[in-house]
């Protein structure tokens, strides 16, 4: 039991020790909104929140905002209880400012807790499966400018966020990658030579799947943004998908299930596992 708890990611609420306190939050205020006969959406529209944001925090994997609670606590009729946490609040977020963004961190949560992960990429190779030197080389482009220090605090904890990879149980996790993510050298020939044999180390990984979705085929079921499939331990599958900075945690049903049946598609359209191996392998050749 020790080893596995040292071996087990560290989300980023508990890096910051704040995992009790939000998880705790949150279920007080999902008790005060159920007191109060409102849904998830209806209390959303109060605070300023979409329902699958409501839905994170009371599950205590987003931070609750002190302007959120200052809303809720009046919102609600709690009475003072909330606004008595704001100031526990505010310094458990000015501790975690040095790692993942905030809007980030209860997707993080999720994901090293997630007993089964897919993924879709698009246009860059997925956070779990870069190498250092790419890591940085993403950073370092990013506008507006991010400064060294903030650059090598983003790597870190990107390649904290692999640990996963050397979970056990380990989780089930598969990758669509569009071909042309291959072929776009980020950081120059040697990172990008670096990064192709990375894919080839986790492709043989027992637990992963890599599955490359061919730039001449003629049809594709999604020509919408990347996106995330997880399924958290005792928990319903949920997407997650991001575009210009502005994060999306997915967790309605049917939306999930519509997200779910297109990655199920794109496996069957892309190339097999091995035929996967193969492409990269001479693509790394021609370099």
């Amino acid at each position: 039991m020790q080893e596995e708890r040292e071996r087990r990611p560290e989300t980023p609420a508990e890096a910051d020790g704040t995992t009790g306190l939000f998880t705790a939050l949150g279920k007080m205020m999902k008790r005060l909104r159920e007191r109060k006969g409102l849904t998830q959406k209806e209390f959303g529209v109060l605070v300023g929140y979409g329902p699958d944001a409501i839905s994170s925090m009371e599950r205590g994997v987003r931070l609750i905002r002190p302007e959120v609670l200052e809303k809720a606590d009046a919102f609600l009729d709690a009475g003072g209880m909330l606004l008595d946490a704001i100031p526990e609040v505010r310094e458990a977020m000015s501790r975690a400012r040095t790692r993942h963004p905030e809007w980030y961190r209860g997707y993080a949560a999720l994901e090293a807790e997630a007993v089964e992960l897919h993924f879709y990429a698009n246009h860059a190779v997925h956070g779990l499966l870069q190498t250092p030197e790419h890591a940085h080389a993403v950073f370092a482009k990013r506008r507006p400018l991010l400064s060294e220090e903030t650059i090598e605090q983003r790597v870190a904890d990107r390649l904290t966020r692999q640990r996963l990879f050397d979970r056990w149980p380990a989780p089930v996790i598969s990758y669509v990658i569009e071909e042309v993510v291959l072929d776009r050298p980020i950081g120059g020939r040697e990172v990008h030579a670096a990064q192709l044999q990375r894919l080839l180390e986790v492709s043989v990984m027992r637990s992963v799947e890599i599955q490359v979705m061919p730039t001449l085929l003629e049809e594709h079921p999604n020509l919408g943004s990347a996106f995330n499939l997880l399924t958290p331990k005792k928990h319903a599958q949920v997407a997650y998908t991001e575009a210009q900075g502005y994060p999306r945690l997915i967790t309605d049903p049917e939306e999930v299930r519509k997200i779910a049946e297109r990655y199920g598609i794109m496996r069957a359209m892309a190339l097999s596992p091995r035929e996967t191996r193969t492409l990269i392998e001479k693509k790394l050749e021609e370099l």
